[in-house]
């Protein structure tokens, strides 16, 4: 899967940096072509002259170079890589690339390159597990940007935890799996929903409930590091999401979210309908603020139009369509029939009966139903890894 694949590591001052010639070697010999970018800091811990003999490529470390005279650009670098790994990366530099901070050749081609970037840190345990480490490498994967989590063990400082830069053999393996995962939904058109929606009541009121979005968002991701071309419909939510395949269009209300899918429904050749649409909207919104007048307010409420049962009329053979049931009680029996009413392949069905699922968790646990009513049920895990097995049954299902 790597042959032919021009990939950039990116190496910081860590003394996991003796790892990288072992890596260069295995990654020549699946037949990737390497370029070495250092950081001044890393020269103490590997020599470019090594780098450079395995990779066969100069070891760059600044952007002018003052033997001869030539520039290394960043710009050029970064359009020219299909996968970036920066391994090790140490806590000072994960911070700079939080922050930006382009003060060297490495951190320059990162802001720059427009491939997936792979980070693998090493560092003592207590540094990383230090509060501000930990904050850069969440903003880094919500930058798109995909962790090579630090094995536990014996580290230089004598002290056990994590905190250990992953295997070269491991490390290879990962990236040879992202590239296998991208043919799963490659040049597919995937429409996704996401978050609530919010029914005004009058200009500074409204209707809605607590869905964060996160369960769609991460669907999105997953979806488009499949290679699809993910269409991401979302409700008001607190979540940015950037990644070259994904189109992301924010809608408020239940009208504009059933305006905007019954538009690209028909193009999709799968769609996952995990927003929580509001079911009913006030009949009449006031144009002006309500004052209270009096103890009691009466509020009519209509229905909204129901998206997925339309969808599911509209679909055609060659179209997926999935849904989703948050229940509170007799989930099997309301799925099954949500399932065939509404014409879907498959249901999610969510209970809010396990602690650390539903609404507002980071976590979920879900169940997956077919269309033959078989059944498959998965622990309570990260949305990341729920929306990992919901793409994997659609891959299993889709014809």
């Amino acid at each position: 899967m790597l042959k032919g694949k021009k990939i950039i590591i990116g190496i910081t001052g860590s003394i996991a940096a003796y790892k990288i010639p072992i890596l260069i070697r295995l990654l020549i010999k699946e037949g990737a072509i390497v370029q070495i970018i250092m950081t001044p800091a890393a020269k103490d811990f590997v020599t470019p002259l090594t780098l450079s003999t395995l990779s066969g490529k100069p070891a760059l470390c600044e952007g002018f170079n003052k033997t001869d005279g030539s520039w290394n650009s960043h710009i050029e670098l970064g359009n020219w890589a299909d996968i970036f790994l920066i391994a090790p990366v140490t806590a000072n530099t994960l911070a700079k690339m939080v922050s930006g901070l382009a003060d060297n050749l490495l951190v320059a081609t990162y802001l720059a390159a427009k491939c997936p970037v792979f980070f693998a840190p090493a560092m003592d345990t207590d540094m990383y597990k230090h509060p501000s480490t930990q904050k850069n490498v969440k903003t880094l994967c919500s930058y798109g940007n995909y962790l090579i989590k630090p094995q536990e063990g014996e580290l230089a400082s004598g002290l056990c935890g994590a905190g250990r830069m992953e295997e070269p053999e491991k490390i290879i393996k990962i990236i040879a799996e992202y590239q296998k995962k991208k043919e799963d939904f490659k040049n597919k058109k995937i429409l996704i929903t996401a978050g609530p929606t919010c029914e005004n009541i009058d200009p500074v009121r409204f209707i809605s409930n607590h869905s964060s979005g996160l369960m769609g968002f991460e669907l999105a991701r997953e979806c488009a590091e499949r290679g699809a071309k993910v269409s991401l419909i979302t409700g008001p939510v607190h979540i940015s999401i950037s990644h070259p395949n994904i189109h992301l269009t924010e809608v408020t209300s239940a009208a504009e979210m059933h305006k905007t899918c019954l538009e690209k429904f028909q193009h999709a050749d799968i769609t996952i309908m995990a927003a929580a649409v509001a079911d009913y909207t006030p009949k009449m919104q006031a144009k002006h603020k309500i004052k209270k007048a009096s103890s009691h307010l009466s509020l009519e409420l209509e229905r909204t139009s129901d998206i997925l049962a339309e969808m599911g009329k509209r679909k055609k053979n060659n179209q997926f369509l999935v849904g989703f049931a948050l229940e509170t009680e007799n989930e099997t029996e309301n799925a099954i029939k949500k399932l065939k009413n509404k014409n879907l392949d498959i249901i999610v069905i969510n209970s809010l009966k396990y602690k650390g699922a539903g609404f507002g968790h980071l976590t979920n646990k879900v169940s997956i139903m077919d269309k033959a009513l078989k059944k498959k049920n998965f622990a309570l895990k990260s949305k990341r890894e729920v929306a990992i097995d919901i793409a994997n049954e659609i891959k299993l299902l889709y014809k």
